[in-house]
């Protein structure tokens, strides 16, 4: 297979900013100089240790130690190889790759030809939305308050109700019956093929990113013995516990927001209506429930590093509404954010709403919204008849373990107040039940994963990776990692012979060391991605340190402080070792008989080291 020129992989690298790449799934603040930081995409976090320099084009999460380039990330969270990593950011800045031998470019795999299926899916159905026969699908969206302009936003479409028109459609642009079954376009029976969505209205599923990799398709006719509405199928790019559908819109504003506030609607109909009255940081989930791996998506989306934010719930009024509100309120503490619920008057859902009462209704929901604590105890208190003592007890007693719950320690009085209130009793006596039920919560057994016994085996225990955190805490180390951060971060801005002289010395910590044999085995330290490449080239167990020193927030206010501060770490590094020297040669010289050559010689170099370093002192 041919492949792509080392200089183009280089060329399109240096022209990506890997901020841009990762800040589409990512949240990023700033941290510190050249420095930016979020909730890591790798693992589960409360508070973010994953941070991207974009001058470096290098991420690294302090958590979990992840860590890489532009390509990497986009492997690791797309699950492509190196070449369609490549293939996808040139596309993205319309650089024309070249490959080794002269030769074409190879084939896609299998994870871009379901992209590009799915894409060339959403465009056929949208083009079918103009049809005649999708004048169901059209009334159907007027009726709802949807025009041509609501539709094409949102890339809303129409499958004909043909068994095939799609399939042939996209066989006819060479995707095979094999890959429109992977993508889930289309269903195998006991007749053969056809097309999966038929006589329907489609939203396309996109993901945080913008491509389409699925949809959900809505019935139109009466004759239809399917369900209301039909999903893709799970696949190797559609996985609906992970997917949002809208959150490719919802994203920026998200980010962007004061507060930063996401609003969880249930269906495609209502994120259309909360868009367009205003709300444009709707979001919904795709045919199951809300759960803990949408709550990882929304956090990386919404830098949920604190309790500023907000995620409003809006559910019907209905029974089923409510059980899903509460489902909500079990990954409740997930969340860094506060969680509300918003229930329109009447049981509304946002599309009814805005139909009947227009775009200020809607976005009043916000003004109408409930702490998710207070909705979830109004909801256990419902069951008991408060008008009498053993209703106001055993109420009591079924939401006490509610508020023991709460972790804020400013919040549990005021909820306490709160259900004293409801049930018309002693807040002594509620706040004794909350703190028994605490006391309980607290006493029950930790749920612990099974751990399986240790087999007996000869093998050596694994070491304990090194890191910032676990170095010695001595001057000489704290010396050495700070010149090591500098070279890394700003090296490329500092005298080349300076940074060489202040690293020719070894060092004594072991880590420290093997990223110091390889600062100074580089041989150009100016050119783009030099670091990169260092950090890439230390040995185990101490790359992940290194990726630790390339990504730290470096102490100065701006670039400029940077440089400065890291070539007088390189000063200072020089003039220890010229002191070392000299401290050796005061002992060699006691040690060398009187008169002779050799002492004569050791006391011309330290002359010659005083001299030296006086220079550098002075400098």
């Amino acid at each position: 297979m041919p492949r792509i020129r080392q200089a183009d992989v280089d060329e399109v690298k240096a022209r990506t900013n890997i901020g841009d790449i990762v800040g589409e799934r990512v949240a990023l603040k700033s941290a510190g100089v050249g420095s930016l930081k979020g909730l890591c995409p790798f693992h589960d976090e409360k508070s973010p240790s994953f941070h991207v320099r974009p001058q470096v084009g290098y991420y690294h999460c302090f958590g979990c130690g992840e860590s890489g380039d532009v390509y990497s990330f986009l492997r690791e969270m797309d699950h492509v190889s190196f070449t369609e990593a490549v293939e996808r950011l040139a596309g993205r800045i319309g650089y024309t790759l070249h490959y080794e031998d002269g030769g074409a470019a190879p084939e896609t795999s299998g994870r871009s030809r379901l992209y590009a299926a799915n894409a060339a899916a959403a465009e056929f159905f949208r083009s079918q939305l103009l049809s005649a026969e999708a004048e169901t699908g059209r009334k159907f969206l007027g009726e709802r308050g949807f025009d041509a302009g609501a539709a094409a936003h949102f890339g809303v479409g129409y499958a004909p109700r043909g068994w095939e028109g799609m399939m042939k459609a996209l066989t006819a642009q060479g995707f095979t019956r094999d890959e429109l079954l992977a993508a889930g376009l289309v269903s195998q029976g006991q007749r053969g093929v056809y097309d999966r969505f038929r006589g329907r209205l489609v939203w396309p599923i996109r993901d945080v990113t913008g491509q389409t990799i699925g949809f959900g398709a809505r019935k139109l006719y009466d004759d239809d013995q399917g369900p209301k509405y039909l999903n893709t199928p799970e696949t190797i790019i559609y996985k609906k516990a992970q997917v949002l559908y809208g959150l490719d819109l919802a994203k920026r504003d998200i980010s962007r927001g004061d507060p930063r506030r996401v609003v969880v609607v249930e269906g495609y109909t209502d994120v259309m209506a909360c868009h367009l009255a205003g709300l444009t940081t709707a979001v919904a989930t795709c045919g199951t429930a809300f759960g803990a791996e949408h709550i990882k998506v929304l956090r990386r989306v919404m830098g949920d590093d604190n309790a500023s934010g907000e995620v409003v719930f809006t559910f019907d009024g209905d029974e089923a509404g409510q059980k899903a509100a509460l489902r909500a309120f079990t990954e409740d503490d997930r969340f860094n954010a506060q969680t509300f619920v918003a229930v329109a008057p009447n049981g509304l859902d946002p599309c009814d709403l805005r139909l009947q009462r227009g775009d200020a209704a809607v976005r009043g929901l916000m003004d109408a919204k409930v702490p998710m604590f207070e909705f979830a105890i109004d909801r256990r208190l419902a069951g008991f008849d408060l008008a009498t003592v053993e209703g106001q007890v055993g109420a009591l007693r079924a939401a006490a373990p509610i508020v023991a719950e709460i972790r804020d320690r400013l919040l549990r009085p005021g909820y306490e107040r709160v259900l004293a209130r409801r049930l018309g009793m002693d807040p002594t006596e509620v706040r004794a039940e909350v703190e028994r039920a605490a006391r309980g919560a607290s006493h029950a057994p930790a749920r612990r994963e099974p751990v399986e016994a240790a087999p007996e085996s000869s093998e050596p225990v694994a070491v304990v990776p090194v890191t910032l955190a676990n170095l010695p805490r001595t001057a000489d180390v704290a010396l050495e990692r700070g010149a090591l951060m500098g070279a890394l971060q700003y090296g490329h801005q500092v005298d080349q012979d300076t940074l060489t002289r202040a690293f020719e010395a070894p060092f004594r910590h072991p880590a420290l060391e093997a990223i110091r044999q390889v600062i100074v085995a580089t041989p150009d330290r100016t050119r783009a991605g030099w670091a990169m490449d260092a950090v890439n080239a230390v040995r185990e167990p101490y790359r992940s340190l290194a990726g630790e020193l390339l990504m730290s927030p470096f102490p100065a206010r701006d670039e400029e402080g940077a440089a400065r501060s890291t070539a007088d770490l390189c000063r200072r590094m020089i003039l220890r070792n010229l002191d070392r020297e000299k401290n050796e040669l005061l002992g060699a010289v006691q040690r060398v008989p009187a008169g002779s050559d050799g002492g004569r010689a050791l006391r011309m170099r330290l002359r010659g080291l005083d001299i030296e370093r006086q220079r550098f002192t002075e400098s």
